[in-house]
């Protein structure tokens, strides 16, 4: 979805133009609405305090992921309301990527590496009831 926001900002997805950018922000209002919000509401409710509680000096890297929801949060109502579309795509897009590759560099592995198996098995079963409740949804 980064990806697509990106490019598509740039006019390099068709359609191009404003149909394409309207097209793009629909689609980036149902991706919210179903994967992120979950997503979000998941990592703030069991990954995040536990990752304060269990590695102390993540925080700083929690509160900057936390920022970064918030940020994402904050662009989707300006894509639905369309008045600078290009520029928000491209912003989500950036954002959104940013936001993926400091989980995955960053948190992940230090979640793996502090963490014990046996808990990480618990946060798991927690954070996937959390995500399967958008297909209800």
């Amino acid at each position: 979805m980064a990806l697509r926001c990106r490019k598509q900002s740039l006019g390099q997805l068709k359609p191009i133009g404003a149909a394409g950018l309207s097209e793009r922000a629909n689609e980036v209002g149902v991706f919210y609405r179903t994967n992120l919000m979950p997503h979000f509401r998941a990592e703030e409710a069991i990954l995040f305090p536990l990752m304060r509680e269990r590695v102390p000096e993540s925080a700083a890297l929690i509160d900057e992921l936390v920022s970064q929801h918030e940020q994402l949060r904050e662009i989707v109502p300006r894509l639905e309301a369309a008045s600078r579309l290009a520029k928000d795509m491209f912003e989500l897009g950036d954002l959104l990527e940013r936001h993926i590759r400091k989980e995955e560099r960053e948190l992940f592995p230090l979640f793996e590496a502090r963490v014990e198996a046996a808990q990480a098995e618990v946060v798991g079963r927690q954070l996937a009831a959390i995500l399967s409740e958008r297909q209800g949804a």
